[in-house]
């Protein structure tokens, strides 16, 4: 990292230096001075609370000012010329430096793992000598896809993306319903070699898909997209060792194009799911999913009725709620909902400047963040045999957990005390997804709002009715239902050796891949955000699928060394490393019985969410080990 090359206003510098956040300031300054004092006390800051930056690490004011002059001084020197005392610090050190900055303890094996997110990473561009005519077929021109195309094109290999959209962007493309945005910090939510300058800490989706279209314009990857292409299906050929894939053109055409390796990139979240309620059909009004949002639809003054409350309607319904002339939402069951200090919180100027020119600083705002939300909770997350209380919580940390949020909400419903049975959980928190809470307890709150926890019965051409009775009239009905996140890859078949469809090997229902990645009988296939690969215990699934992508390249740069046509993950392997995804999920909240999501499929299995931290799926993926492949050599 080196100082920008145009001279700062001291002013502005100093404003920025103001209201930075202090446990990061001190990393900046143990880097750019080398003064391992900053780590000791009186300036060592003690662990925040919740999911917050912990800005002035609960530290005295005096103490504060201390630093704050201090970095100032150590970054005017930077600027003017002077290199950093640690340029790179050792795994030991940066563990330390972590776990001060956080205010407890890091395991020592996040040393490696904290290096390789320290600040911007470009992607490796170490070419790849590929055979003449080696072609890499993507499809999806979402978040993966990008993530896919970015690295090949870095490796020089070859490669086409097959979008069935006019853009790039994905999920950030589709969902532009009211209040769509990001529950990750998206200084966090990123791609590691492509570092933005974020008007908010959690972006909106205007913003993301801005930043998607950006990096898909920065690395010059458009050229090299097909848009408005359909994929059909997928058939592997064990005679070329190549992948057949049957599109329909923009013009309605078909055509097929081949690859010697495939990769879906079309993650989880599509399609929408409707719900299988009697009568949906006759709804005179406008009815719709919210990932199909209707802006021509005009909601002022008119009684809407939203059926689901999940993510996407807790951005929706807060979003329109003083619009409306009602708004009525039915509601399966109560979700957790985390404390959200910086919702629609813009990131202030001084500190947008800060992070653009001081990169150090960025660096370890992000770092910070991702301890926040990683793998900081994933050991509460763990089912304590001996814990008194296994309805309600896991263990102790979890029960505290059940508190905090408790009081929360208790605090937000303020004189609505009466709904709390209605909305408070009786299963462990994070037992289903973790929402970020925009205002949804405060909103029920609002006379014009009903929240129905009655199951649904019938609907009729202007009403929905419950199980007990009651008629709720609407004039538009918004489906705010999720998606068939259970059947990996739905949009498109996928046909391996002999002709093996996916959809017969994964059960339909009850996708496996080793590592998410690979499966055996489908050689030189890759799924990017593929089964058990989401970080439920939170954090970002871009780093997720950028070392799945550091994964792919091992393999197909083994490939290229050793002259190969195919690599097929062998079947023990594959058992092996899903028996210990299945054995660690029994130990994790997300088989807790005491209640549904959206992770576990009909047989009880957990097939969305990894078991794993993310420091350990990051050592799995470092290398390829082609022993775990059945390999051929490439045929003439």
């Amino acid at each position: 990292m080196t100082a920008a090359t145009d001279p700062s206003d001291n002013e502005q510098l100093d404003a920025a230096v103001a209201v930075a956040n202090i446990p990061t300031l001190l990393m900046v300054l143990v880097q750019m001075t080398g003064d391992l004092r900053w780590l000791e006390s009186p300036y060592r800051p003690s662990r925040g609370s919740g999911l917050g930056d912990n800005d002035d690490g609960g530290l005295p004011e005096p103490v504060q000012q201390e630093i704050r002059a201090a970095a100032l001084a150590a970054i005017l020197a930077w600027r003017g010329g002077k290199p950093l005392a640690i340029p790179e610090p050792d795994p030991e050190l940066l563990v330390r430096m972590l776990s001060v900055s956080m205010g407890e303890p890091v395991p020592a094996e996040y040393g490696e793992f904290t290096a390789s997110q320290l600040g911007e990473r470009p992607v490796s561009d170490e070419r790849i000598a590929v055979p003449d005519g080696f072609h890499v077929v993507i499809i999806g021109a979402g978040m993966s896809g990008i993530c896919a195309a970015v690295n090949l094109k870095a490796a020089g290999v070859p490669f086409t993306i097959l979008e069935k959209n006019p853009t790039v962007g994905g999920v950030w493309r589709d969902n532009h319903y009211p209040g769509a945005g990001v529950d990750t910090p998206n200084h966090l939510y990123s791609y590691s070699f492509a570092m933005h300058d974020w008007s908010m800490f959690f972006a909106l989706r205007d913003e993301l898909y801005g930043y998607l279209d950006h990096v898909a314009g920065k690395f010059d990857i458009k050229p090299f997209i097909r848009f408005n292409t359909e994929v059909r299906e997928a058939r592997y050929d064990e005679t070329t060792q190549t992948w057949s894939v049957a599109l329909t053109n923009p013009d309605g055409s078909a055509s097929t194009i081949t690859g010697n390796v495939l990769i879906s990139a079309t993650g989880i979240f599509n399609p929408p799911v409707k719900p299988n309620i009697d009568g949906l059909e006759s709804f005179a009004g406008p009815a719709f999913h919210t990932a199909e949002w209707r802006d021509d639809i005009e909601l002022d003054d008119q009684r809407v009725a939203i059926i689901g409350n999940g993510a996407s309607c807790m951005q929706t319904a807060p979003e329109i709620q003083h619009r409306v002339a009602s708004l009525t939402i039915f509601q399966r069951s109560p979700h957790w909902a985390a404390p959200f200090a910086q919702f629609r919180r813009k990131v202030p100027d001084a500190l947008r400047f800060m992070l653009r020119e001081v990169p150090l600083y960025q660096a370890w705002y992000r770092v910070r963040l991702g301890w926040t939300f990683n793998d900081r909770v994933h050991s509460a997350l763990q089912k304590d045999p001996d814990w008194a209380h296994p309805d309600r919580s896991l263990n102790a940390t979890n029960d505290a957990h059940r508190a905090y949020f408790t009081d929360h909400i208790k605090r937000e419903l303020g004189d609505r005390i009466d709904l709390l049975d209605k909305v408070l959980p009786t299963y462990p928190p994070f037992g289903k997804r973790m929402l970020m809470d925009n205002g949804w307890y405060r909103m029920l709150r609002n006379e014009r709002v009903e929240l129905v926890d009655d199951p649904i019965v019938r609907i009729e051409s202007d009403r929905v009715i419950t199980a007990d009775g009651r008629e709720f009239e609407a004039d538009v009905l918004v489906l705010a239902t999720g998606f068939d996140v259970l059947r990996f890859i739905t949009t498109f078949d996928v046909y391996g050796r002999h002709g093996r469809p996916l959809r017969e090997a994964w059960e339909d229902d009850n996708a496996r891949a080793y590592l998410g990645t690979v499966v055996p009988e489908f050689p030189n296939f890759f799924t990017l955000y593929g089964p058990n690969l989401q970080p439920g215990h939170g954090g970002s699934l871009i780093f997720v699928v950028e070392m799945q992508m550091h994964y792919v390249m091992d393999v197909i740069r083994k490939m290229a060394a050793q002259d190969l046509g195919a690599v097929e993950c062998r079947p023990e392997v594959h058992e092996a490393y899903n028996a210990r995804v299945d054995d660690a999920h029994e130990n994790m909240v997300w088989t807790h019985p005491g209640m549904t999501t959206y992770y576990r499929n009909a047989r009880g299995r957990i097939v969305v969410n990894s078991p794993f931290r993310n420091v350990d799926y990051y050592a799995m993926t470092r290398a390829a080990d082609l022993d775990e492949f059945v390999v051929e050599p490439r045929r003439a």
